[in-house]
């Protein structure tokens, strides 16, 4: 899975208070959305409301910045980029794929814009780019469309050196285009170059902060985004996506309570602009993902299963249409995360897909009990959720979402990789996982998800082989820092290698990660008295 699938954003200090023209929401005097600057050619009393909706916009809140686009055209009809925004907040870059009914509509809009002329040529300019994404939308791929987009965008920042969002926009672009899975990083590097300048100019800002955080979403880079994903939340502490977001960050670096912190703060802003009418169950649930992982890391498993039940009492109809799948991949993944997290491999064994939901979120069920079933050396278990995995796999490349199919490798290889070692075939497991973990060590695994790394460490540790085990474990300690189960294992690793020094460190660190959940894990009581009695 691609950390694609996750992002954040930030927006826009307003001040003013009213209604939106169509829809009844309103924000308070006390917002606060970050600092943005875009000068437009549409009447001075729409300017504030304009740059209002383009802080939404780079905090990814879509409804708000619609609705916000919608009230600027109702006021100036002659506001060409009123129609560019509201076209803008269809395209959830990073995000989604807009389905037939959005790109329809998104290229009506922008052809609006366009029809009027506009007074500039920096605002024909975005336009024309944005044209080059909506445009034969029924004839050209997604990824043909999002590439065509981000050349335009090229052209706008070179030619506007002085215009800040040209730079901002410019970046996100650059994070949507290119290879998910291109190891040498080469998007996110040039984006974050473009974006650093900006926030040493504009620390304010809530894009550069927020496509800061998403450039460093990975192994390599994280520690590069620390000090946005510190500013963020305080740019736009009204955007709950703003507020979840450093936690991308704080989870790569293994900084827990800091991940807890974060999405319970976002929880509660997503409550307050829940108040005001604004559909915010998908930011409550990606909150939760996070946090449920975060709890399990510091062996909360109380706190874990509180998230689990937070998720399973949401109501389908309190979902937006949308997030209806986003509902069923967490659902899926939290089982499957409660158990594997726990090492609790006969639990795994029969955990049971979700009735209805699409094959991606079924085969998660299936990767779990293929992991379940390679710990317990059941090999019939294990072959028979791989072959359940790869049906469904197959069924994901036939069915409405094609590209997810991709997204599933990573997890297919694991799924195989825990059947050879079930059928003690240890050479083909070791070789297929360690392909994995070398691809998540440039790429990064999915931020809740288990490393490869780790489980290969676990493979060579059952093998009995505790020094080359050692040695996976510290590497995947340092792509994936503090995972419980890494520390734990790291520890038992040095353990039966006789390096008893480097054990108790990593006992050590263990119980520190701990000492503020409530965890009864035997893994923890084991550490907590070794270091006792050295």
């Amino acid at each position: 899975m691609n950390c694609r699938f996750w992002v954040f954003a930030a927006c826009l200090l307003a001040s003013s208070l009213g209604l939106f023209a169509d829809e009844g929401h309103h924000h308070d005097a006390s917002e606060k959305l970050g600092a943005v600057n875009f000068p437009t050619s549409c009447t001075p009393a729409v300017q504030k409301s304009f740059e209002r909706g383009v802080a939404l916009l780079h905090s990814f809140e879509y409804e708000q910045a619609e609705s916000q686009f919608k009230e600027v055209a109702a006021k100036d009809p002659q506001c060409a980029m009123a129609y560019w925004g509201e076209a803008m907040s269809l395209y959830h870059q990073l995000w989604q794929r807009p389905g037939k009914d959005d790109l329809k509509r998104g290229h009506e809009l922008v052809e609006k814009g366009r029809s009027l002329q506009p007074k500039t040529a920096r605002e024909r300019d975005y336009l024309n780019a944005l044209a080059a994404f909506y445009g034969d939308y029924e004839k050209l791929s997604h990824s043909q469309r999002v590439n065509a987009y981000a050349h335009a965008m090229e052209g706008v920042y070179q030619r506007n050196p002085q215009d800040r969002e040209a730079a901002v926009l410019y970046a996100l672009a650059l994070l949507t285009s290119g290879p998910e899975d291109d190891p040498t990083l080469a998007s996110a590097k040039k984006a974050v170059a473009i974006l650093q300048k900006q926030f040493d100019q504009q620390p304010d800002h809530p894009g550069i902060a927020h496509y800061i955080i998403h450039s460093c979403d990975n192994p390599a880079m994280a520690s590069l985004g620390l000090a946005a994903a510190r500013k963020y939340a305080s740019i736009a502490p009204s955007s709950p996506h703003a507020v979840h977001m450093p936690s991308h960050i704080f989870a790569r670096l293994g900084l827990w309570q800091d991940d807890i912190q974060s999405n319970s703060a976002a929880i509660q802003a997503a409550d307050k602009m829940s108040a005001m009418h604004f559909h915010t169950m998908h930011h409550r649930m990606h909150s939760l993902d996070f946090m449920h992982y975060a709890y399990l890391q510091i062996g909360d498993d109380e706190k874990a299963r509180a998230a689990m039940d937070q998720l399973a009492h949401i109501s389908r109809k309190d979902i937006e249409d949308d997030y209806q799948d986003y509902y069923d991949e967490r659902s899926a993944e939290f089982a499957a995360r409660y158990a594997t997290e726990r090492r609790q491999w006969k639990e795994a064994l029969v955990l049971q897909p979700l009735s209805g939901a699409l094959p991606h979120v079924q085969a998660t069920t299936y990767w779990a009990r293929a992991v379940g079933a390679g710990h317990l050396h059941d090999a019939a278990a294990a072959q028979a959720a791989l072959e359940k995995y790869d049906a469904l796999l197959e069924d994901t490349r036939k069915g409405p979402k094609p590209h997810l199919a991709g997204r599933m490798r990573n997890g297919r290889d694991e799924a195989q990789a825990w059947t050879f070692y079930a059928q003690d075939k240890k050479d083909e497991a070791l070789k297929l996982m360690r392909s994995v973990a070398d691809r998540q060590d440039k790429v990064g695994k999915g931020e809740t998800e288990m490393p490869a790394r780790e489980m290969l460490a676990d493979m060579l540790l059952d093998m009995g082989k505790p020094q080359e085990s050692l040695k996976e474990y510290e590497i995947s300690l340092h792509t994936d820092p503090n995972r419980f189960n890494g520390l734990y294992g790291a520890a038992q690793a040095a353990e039966q290698a006789q390096q008893k020094e480097k054990a108790a460190r990593y006992y050590a660190q263990l119980i520190t990660n701990c000492q503020d959940s409530k965890s009864d894990r035997p893994e923890l009581e084991r550490a907590k008295t070794l270091v006792a009695t050295r």
